[in-house]
């Protein structure tokens, strides 16, 4: 087994296809808010999160009048504002869009089902002993993934393993920009007060590479079961196993 030795101050993490096998969250987290999406609508619609999410939903839609979409009297929940909103939901959840106000509200139907212990989140088995090593050696973990804070922090205080929360000191989402743009990764470095070139990120997805490449940040390819493959011409660090890291 190859070991990469690097010099960073922070590792950033992808979450799918990095620290979780994808099928986790593919064959579990996703059908649960697909399924569960309509009656938490119905059940918290009036909720200022859920309304201030709605409104997201409605900005990334295009639709500056949200009456205009979902009727005039949207705010109390009338059955077909609800109705119109889940069917756009769906469409969207069938595209995997990572639209920012469909993540808030698949990340408030996943704390649903992970308080309620229908979902535990998985993890590799080389993750959390890499994680703790690191954590111990002074490096600072953070996660940036396509899906809301909220639905990480869920994720990681839910797990098989017990509550890890504690080995992360910041998340990120797609509130500080796409996963595939440079900027997003020049923001995160800022806000965390690290040159892009102290910060070590990892995740499954070529362009999310590239990208953060670009920023400045040096790049490791997470190669795991039932990841798309990357493509031929990605000559970049590979590892099969976080026990391949070390710092």
């Amino acid at each position: 087994m190859t070991i990469a030795k690097l010099q960073a101050r922070c590792v950033l993490l992808d979450i799918e296809g990095t620290i979780s096998d994808i099928r986790f969250v593919y064959d579990v987290m996703f059908p649960y808010a697909k399924n569960n999406m309509d009656r938490f609508l119905t059940e918290s619609w009036s909720t200022p999160a859920v309304q201030d999410a709605i409104r997201t939903v409605a900005k990334d839609a295009g639709m500056t009048v949200i009456e205009d979409w979902l009727g005039t009297e949207w705010k109390t929940g009338p059955v077909n504002s609800a109705a119109k909103l889940n069917e756009h939901l769906q469409q969207l959840m069938a595209t995997d869009s990572k639209a920012t106000g469909l993540k808030l509200l698949q990340g408030m139907v996943w704390q649903n089902g992970f308080e309620s212990g229908a979902l535990r989140a998985e993890l590799f088995a080389d993750v959390l002993p890499a994680l703790e090593l690191w954590k111990a050696s002074g490096l600072d973990l953070r996660i940036y993934s396509s899906g809301s804070v909220l639905a990480q922090r869920m994720f990681f205080k839910y797990t098989t393993l017990g509550d890890l929360t504690d080995l992360f000191s910041a998340h990120y989402d797609t509130t500080i920009g796409t996963k595939r743009d440079a900027e997003s990764y020049i923001r995160i470095a800022t806000e965390s007060q690290y040159d892009p070139s102290e910060i070590v990120f990892v995740t499954d997805v070529h362009a999310e590479l590239i990208a953060a490449s670009q920023a400045g940040m040096q790049v490791v390819a997470s190669v795991r079961p039932n990841n798309i493959p990357l493509p031929a011409e990605f000559t970049g660090l590979t590892i099969t196993s976080f026990s391949q890291l070390e710092f």
